[in-house]
């Protein structure tokens, strides 16, 4: 992969020596120019971590040289539409995506602005920290923010880069955990990362009434982009429950009407996190010990992290050397 001229930082920007960037499903929206408005030439990556080389005029104090930082989903925002006045910046208008509006981290160097830069707590190392950037971020700050308490069911569908890491989280939080899997091949993985149950969806007859068995899940966190697994899945929801959608399947998704509207049940879709967002997912990281699996390439075989990124099991993560 060929590097990038390296910029320097203009007015409340950062140039970060990047440490480590994972490998996201999502940079392929980048790779295929599928993004609306992406302009080539652009580099990936949206799950940065490394140390800040220099700052621009007008950076926050905590933003100084050396610090050790991250950036995520969110590279910027406009501060003036409708979502940004509401401080959802995740949604701004703009979209203002790090490796799609800018360049991203699969680059030894970056610039980034100052609103997307999150600082990282001593505890975790950068290809510790590069993945939660998104992955982390996305299913811990979907699954805090669903009215689901500590002892109920919360389901994951697929146990890869999004999954291994919500099954984490989920125990965490306390609640009562089942894994879903096309096979059982994952079973003895899934355990060991804390699910209290497993359901190899090509074993049962019926995905919806084996969660119907465990009492039915609140919430869903369907982190594999599987349409057809998400639409079986609805009937295995518990009373005003909710199916997360966090991995993009290709194929719509289709839900019968009827069990929505009697059982007052949701199909919700979640973007990753503000900076604040991912701020708490690193310290609630530390605090519990949730990490990333991770399988390290270098900056030379990016190619490779990318066409392989989906078959590891955990996440792939470029790591940059001196």
């Amino acid at each position: 992969m060929k590097e990038q001229a390296i910029r320097e930082p203009g007015p409340r920007e950062v140039l970060i020596k990047v440490e480590a960037c994972g490998v996201c499903a999502g940079d392929h929206l980048t790779v295929d120019g599928l993004f609306p408005g992406l302009q080539f030439p652009r580099v990936p990556g949206h799950e940065v971590a490394g140390k800040i080389l220099k700052v621009g005029e007008g950076v926050r104090a905590e933003l100084k040289v050396g610090a050790h930082v991250g950036v995520g989903w969110l590279g910027g925002y406009c501060g003036t539409c409708d979502a940004c006045k509401d401080g959802d910046f995740i949604c701004c208008a703009s979209h203002l995506v790090t490796g799609i509006a800018s360049d991203g981290g699969y680059s030894s160097h970056m610039v980034a602005r100052q609103e997307a830069v999150v600082l990282i707590p001593e505890g975790l190392s950068s290809v510790e920290a590069a993945p939660l950037m998104c992955a982390g971020v996305t299913v811990y700050n979907s699954l805090r923010n669903q009215p689901v308490k500590a002892g109920e069911l919360v389901a994951v569908i697929g146990i890869g880069g999004l999954g291994h890491l919500a099954i984490q989280y989920a125990n965490k939080m306390g609640f009562n955990v089942v894994a879903i899997s096309n096979s059982s091949d994952k079973k003895d993985w899934a355990k060991k990362l804390g699910a209290h149950h497993f359901i190899a969806v090509t074993e049962v007859k019926s995905l919806a009434e084996e969660l119907q068995k465990l009492g039915g899940a609140k919430v869903v966190l369907a982190t594999a982009p599987d349409a057809k697994s998400i639409s079986d899945v609805l009937g295995g929801l518990a009373r005003n429950g909710t199916i997360l959608v966090l991995g993009s399947p290709n194929q719509p998704i289709q839900v019968p009407a009827i069990p929505m509207i009697m059982n007052r049940l949701r199909l919700q879709g979640w973007p990753s996190g503000k900076p604040r967002d991912i701020e708490d997912t690193l310290k609630f990281s530390v605090q519990t010990g949730v990490r990333s699996q991770n399988h390290e390439f270098p900056l030379s075989k990016a190619i490779e992290a990318y066409k392989n990124g989906g078959k590891v099991r955990g996440r792939a993560v470029l790591v940059m050397s001196e």
